[in-house]
Parts: C-alpha cells; structure tokens; sequence
C-alpha cells in the first residue's frame, strides 16, 4: 500500500511539472472579449496558421471560455496558442499580470487602465492599439414583438426599469430585461451609449449572462424578452432600428455598421504591448488586418473594414448638394473620426487612409472625381459649424496627400446629418467625421 502511494505520488508530481512546462510554453496567449474570444480570435488564429501551410491545426475547450490551438512548424516545433474569453477588463487584468501577450476588446481602453498599464508603453498609441474589425450592439427582441424601433433614450428607459411594460411602446405583457456580465465589452459599451448618457442604470431586475448565445437563444425563446448581444450573435432573435438623438432610425446593417453610422456600432480591438513584443502576436495582427484575415472577420459574422462602394438612396430630408453625390456617386464604405478632443485622426482612420488608396488605385479610380464630405457637431453658430467641418475634410485631404492621393472638391455640411446626439461628448465624437464620395 505505502509503494502504491508513493508511485501516485511521483506520477501526481510529474503530471504537475508536465502541466507547468506546457503552461510555460505557450506561442501565445490572448485574453479579454468573449465576443471576440470564442470565436472569431480562433478562426484567425487558424486562418494565420493555415497560411503559413501550418496544417493539421487542432482546436481543444479544456474548460468554458479557454481554447486551446496546436499545430507544428516544419522543424517539429510545437505551436500553442491561448485564448481566454471572459470579458474585454479581464484581457487588459491579463497583459498587467504578465499573463497575456495580447488583449481582445470589443470596447476601447479605459483611461484608468491606460494608466494602470502605462509601464507596458503607451497601449493608445498607433502601434499598440488595433482595429481588426467592426461590430454593432444589436437590440433583440422576440420574433413576435411588434415592436421595430427605439431611441436610446427609451432603451434608457426600459433597462433602467423605468418602462417595464411592453403596453408603454406599443406591445403587451411585462418586459422581461436580460443583459451581459460586468465584464463584457458587448455590456460596457451599452452601458456608455445607452444607459449613462440618459443618467440610467440596469434595474436589479435584469438576467445577467457571460454568453451573447445564451442571451440571443433566452431571447428568442421568451416573446417579452429584450437583451444586447454582438451582431454575431442574432441567431433567432430580431433586432430593432434605433436611433440616437436627432439621427435617424437605423437598423443594424453591414453598410451602417462599416461607416460607424449605426448608433450603437463599435470596434473589436488587439491591444499589443510595446514593451513586451511577441513576434507571434505581430504575426496574428498583420494576419487580421491582410485582405484573407478580414474575410475571416466576415465569414465570423462581424463588418470587415475592407473598402468598398456603396450605392446611397437619395432622400428629401437630405441637404440638396448631398443628394446631388448621392443621386451621382458612390460613398466608399469607410468614414474617416478623429482622437477625442483633436483634429488628429484616430488609429483606426490612419489605417483606413491606406486602405482608401489602394482601393482607389485598384479600381483605377484616381482619376475620377472624388470628393471628402466633412461633418461636425452642432455650434451656436452654424457658419462655425461648416467651417469645422471643411477643417476636418481637410486634414483628411492632407493625410491621403501624403500617400499621393488627391482630392480636389471639399465639402462641409457642419452639423446637419447627426449619426448621434450632440447632447453628450460621445455624440459630438461620431459626428465629427468624414465620408469619401467617388464618381464611378
């Protein structure tokens, strides 16, 4: 009996030391958004492997929310790749530990955890912080709901508790309040669109889920139900048209969310760390921002970011020159917004001035009329309104210069055309921006 234990023993400690080399031996390790981690991070991984002739990829789900990804290099190295989704704050908890050579985020970081991480470098900077994809907060109801749309004004209202029957809008029965974890970007970013710029907080009615599947699926199995999952996440549920201010309704489409148009559209990040650089994980970026890895961002279900043009209905309520570009041109899927609080542009729309170049020189379109349309906030004084706009239109102009890019006609619309409110700081932000009209 004593020789039984004491080989348990051994093999118990040898298990363990097999388990810490393994441990230790991870090519990569992401964590943060679920949205992002179960499986779109996955599908890149393997699509970056594949690439590479990387083949057979093997994927294991030792536990809920971990993925383990193998695969071998020619020389027989083994390749291990880590991934963690439990919620965008703990992929950033994660790079501070020491635990994560990348985080995934479907929200932006955080002051507060741009300073706490501040040792690791500067993560807002345009080498740390990328835009892999886009997505929209969907508003899901029961197929059978009536209801089609609302404001986030009274989203405010029925996930405060506010409003807690379907009768005030239009429906009937009580209304039946689900909503993601404090964890989750998908909750995050409602709760900073939604539910704060309405002075709102969740009712402590509401069913709190880690998963958008299992939210969408409770949905669309309870005809009182509303939650908020990622687009990808629909499934049999039916999402509602909203609207943000003086906008219109929009309903979460390809098209709206691509342009950052749609209210309650957001981007999915990798958070890289400057101060601790992986060469797999420069790897698995390049990889997600190439032409083949934002095909696997759509075929996951989320916007790519590739350009493209799209045909604008001309309507009434449009200013006149508007519906003269919509009438005429085409609007490329890409809208260019600046860094909170400057004329600087952001990460993302300094690589999308790359994108708008090759697209133009692949379609043969530099020679083609082309046109930079500028918006703006409201201002006390709609001419400063229009000039700000022009401005902004401008310092686009200048940065596709700098890629031998000209765009010879400019134009301001100042504040008319609101994507979002102007009420809040985060309104004026998004509609601050500027679109690309080409003439085919």
């Amino acid at each position: 009996m004593r020789r039984l234990l004491l080989i348990l023993c051994i093999l118990s400690l040898g298990m363990s030391l097999s388990t810490g080399a393994l441990a230790d031996s991870a090519t990569l390790r992401i964590q943060g958004s679920n949205t992002m981690g179960t499986e779109l991070v996955p599908a890149l991984i393997r699509g970056l492997l594949e690439s590479r002739g990387l083949a057979p990829v093997q994927t294991l789900d030792p536990s809920t929310g971990e993925l383990l990804i193998t695969a071998h290099e020619p020389n027989g190295t083994a390749l291990r790749f880590e991934v963690g989704a439990h919620g965008s704050s703990t992929g950033f908890d994660s790079l501070l530990a020491g635990q994560a050579d990348l985080a995934a985020s479907s929200r932006p970081i955080s002051d507060q955890e741009r300073s706490r991480l501040a040792p690791l470098g500067d993560l807002s900077s345009f080498g740390a912080e990328h835009v892999i994809g886009i997505d929209g907060v969907a508003v899901i109801v029961h197929p059978d709901n009536p209801l089609r749309q609302l404001t986030t004004r009274q989203l405010a209202q029925v996930f405060s508790g506010e409003i807690n029957d379907w009768n005030v809008l239009g429906g009937r029965g009580p209304i039946h309040v689900l909503a993601r974890d404090d964890r989750s970007g998908t909750w995050e970013t409602f709760r900073d669109q939604v539910l704060t710029p309405h002075a709102g907080r969740l009712t402590a009615h509401a069913v709190r889920l880690e998963s958008s599947e299992q939210l969408s699926d409770r949905v669309s199995a309870d005809r009182y139900a509303i939650g908020f999952i990622g687009l990808a996440s629909i499934r049999g549920a039916r999402a509602l048209a909203i609207a943000d201010g003086d906008s219109q309704f929009m309903a979460p489409t390809v098209s709206l969310i691509a342009t950052q148009d749609y209210p309650l559209s957001r981007r999915l990040y990798l958070y890289s760390t400057p101060m601790r650089p992986s060469p797999w994980a420069d790897a698995l970026i390049a990889f997600a921002q190439s032409e083949p890895g934002q095909a696997v961002v759509a075929q996951q279900g989320f916007v790519a970011q590739t350009v493209q043009a799209m045909s604008v209905p001309a309507s009434p309520d449009m200013p006149m020159l508007y519906q003269q570009l919509a009438r005429e041109g085409r609007r490329l899927s890409v809208s260019f917004r600046f860094a909170e609080g400057s004329a600087t542009l952001d990460n993302k729309a300094m690589a999308d001035v790359v994108r708008v170049q090759d697209y133009l020189r692949s379609h043969h379109l530099l020679q083609n009329k082309t046109t930079l349309v500028g918006f703006g906030d409201a201002k006390d004084d709609s001419a400063r309104a229009v000039l700000l706009s022009r401005l902004r239109a401008m310092a686009v102009r200048r940065e596709l210069a700098r890629a031998d890019v000209l765009f010879r006609d400019i134009q301001g619309f100042g504040a008319q055309l609101p994507v979002a409110t102007n009420a809040v700081d985060e309104g004026r932000i998004k509609n601050r921006r500027v679109e690309v009209w080409v003439n085919p």
